[in-house]
């Protein structure tokens, strides 16, 4: 049975390390565009392994449970009260919470993106899973590769919200790449962080265009709506969902045909780069001008520009998606 992966679970923030000895430790609060669903519990399991590795952080996790972006400024401005070391944010709506962030940085705070980046002047760096060609690219590859190269119609993407500086980023970069095959994008639909709209969406669009051949799923939210949608009006194989969430989520959909690629990155390394950026940052190891960055196992990373970028793209398929429990 599908259950819809709107935000869910308690509001009350998870803690690591907050022993005897948190008096001596750096905080670092982590912050989700929206707590409860698999993707970013995934990054909060890597960042927890960062904390622990690191021994002298103490990791706070929380987020709104709804995605609301204003939820998560007013978390910003209680963590600048409470004069934490760290603030790590994936801003749903860059622009909604930038203010609790400059007020973060000019409280003395280091504040940094992961996941999805903010306004420039609200943060340092930003913890770039990958870059948005290699994204919106490898995931107009897939469907392309999946429906193969002589294949016409029309296509549509459900995005996340309108906002979100994430999927705008990665639609500028498809939108080209489709216009170099024989697909047409017929429209954009933007759900918010709700699996159910999603799952609404994709119903509407099967019936409203009928030579629609493949559903673009750009968040991991979107995508397992938009294949369960497929999946209930009886398509699998003939209209192709691909897009971005984690293999847990998408197995299913893989196995049974309806999904034959999945396009991601590895959340727990996203989630432990962050918290290891987070510390270099408070310890003053990571300045601005580095080229590099020693992210404990995942090795040396590049740093461009104001971005510490985790790599590139992982193609799951049913080929290889058992390899990966997130």
């Amino acid at each position: 049975m599908w259950i819809g992966a709107s935000g869910c679970g308690s509001s009350s923030p998870e803690s690591k390390n907050s022993g005897g000895a948190a008096h001596s430790k750096r905080t670092v609060c982590l912050l989700p565009k929206i707590k409860g669903i698999s993707y970013f519990t995934s990054c909060h399991r890597g960042a927890v392994e960062a904390a622990d590795e690191l021994g002298d952080i103490e990791l706070i996790y929380d987020g709104p449970i709804d995605g609301d972006p204003k939820k998560q400024a007013e978390m910003i401005e209680q963590w600048t009260v409470d004069g934490v070391d760290v603030i790590c944010v994936a801003p749903n709506a860059p622009d909604v919470v930038a203010n609790a962030m400059r007020e973060a940085r000019a409280a003395g705070i280091h504040v940094i993106t992961w996941d999805a980046d903010g306004t420039a002047d609200s943060r340092s760096f930003f913890v770039n899973q990958a870059t948005a060609e290699s994204i919106g690219r490898g995931m107009v590859k897939a469907m392309v590769d999946d429906l193969g190269p002589d294949a016409e119609g029309d296509v549509v993407i459900i995005s996340s919200d309108a906002t979100s500086a994430n999927q705008n980023a990665w639609i500028d970069v498809m939108k080209p790449a489709l216009a170099e095959s024989r697909l047409r994008l017929a429209t954009i639909k933007y759900p918010g962080e709700n699996a159910s709209n999603a799952l609404a969406d994709a119903k509407d669009v099967l019936q409203k265009y009928e030579a629609l051949k493949g559903i673009f799923g750009i968040s991991s939210v979107a995508f397992p709506g938009a294949a369960e949608g497929v999946e209930q009006a009886g398509k699998s194989g003939q209209v192709l969902v691909t897009g971005l969430s984690t293999p847990n989520d998408m197995r299913r959909y893989v196995k049974n045909g309806t999904v034959k690629s999945v396009v991601l990155w590895n959340t727990i390394d996203l989630g432990y780069l962050t918290v290891r950026v987070a510390s270099a940052l408070a310890r003053g190891d990571l300045k601005e001008g580095a080229t590099t960055f020693d992210a404990g196992r995942l090795g040396t990373l590049r740093v461009v520009g104001d971005h510490v970028v985790l790599g590139d793209i992982i193609v799951f398929t049913r080929d290889n998606i058992d390899q990966y429990d997130f």
